[in-house]
């Protein structure tokens, strides 16, 4: 899994808004900061996606290009980047980005899963990756599917272990997958 500190900034297309140095405050008016969070859920998820980060330390992350441009000397304060991953925990129908973000670690608040595809997405793409390769009623290694030659096309491929697992849950649980095995030497059969 990568972590926050393996990227290059340079690689990565900021949006304009980024060299706007009011976006690093959040807005007291809250119009401004229900778009003002939308904006920063989008920019965190494709940060997220671009360098393959499933999950976050807030303290390593808020020294990074997504919270911190250098150029404009302005970063966002961890408080508010709690204030925005908690918004993006919550459901659509409260306000929030649609359930984007996880707390990892509860109350404490310093470490998050990012969900630029959440559980239940990527398991519509494996799901749809098995019928389109003819794995269905075939057993794979939990291990094949991260790291095996025939899914490195796959956006999944390199997947953080616990991300797969919640993903392959789902599946289990509607009656297309059996997860078996012990730690380490999990199979997965696919129906």
């Amino acid at each position: 899994m990568a972590s926050t500190l393996e990227y290059s900034s340079t690689s990565f297309p900021f949006p304009r808004r980024y060299a706007f140095p009011p976006f690093f405050t959040l807005q007291p008016n809250s119009n401004t900061r229900a778009v003002q969070l939308q904006r920063w859920s989008n920019l965190i998820q494709s940060w997220c996606r671009h360098h393959r980060i499933y999950k976050i330390s807030l303290v390593e992350a808020i020294e990074s290009p997504l919270f911190r441009n250098a150029e404009l000397r302005k970063q966002l304060s961890l408080s508010d980047a709690r204030t925005v991953l908690d918004w993006m925990s919550k459901a659509d129908e409260e306000g929030g980005g649609g359930r984007r973000a996880e707390w990892v670690d509860g109350a404490n608040k310093g470490m998050a899963w990012i969900w630029w595809r959440r559980p239940e997405e990527w398991a519509g793409v494996i799901a749809e990756w098995v019928e389109n390769t003819g794995q269905k009623n075939v057993v794979l290694t939990v291990y094949e599917l991260l790291e095996g030659d025939a899914t490195i096309s796959q956006e999944w491929h390199g997947m953080d272990p616990e991300v797969m697992f919640k993903s392959l849950n789902i599946l289990v649980k509607q009656g297309k997958a059996q997860v078996f095995g012990s730690e380490g030497q999990e199979g997965v059969k696919f129906f």
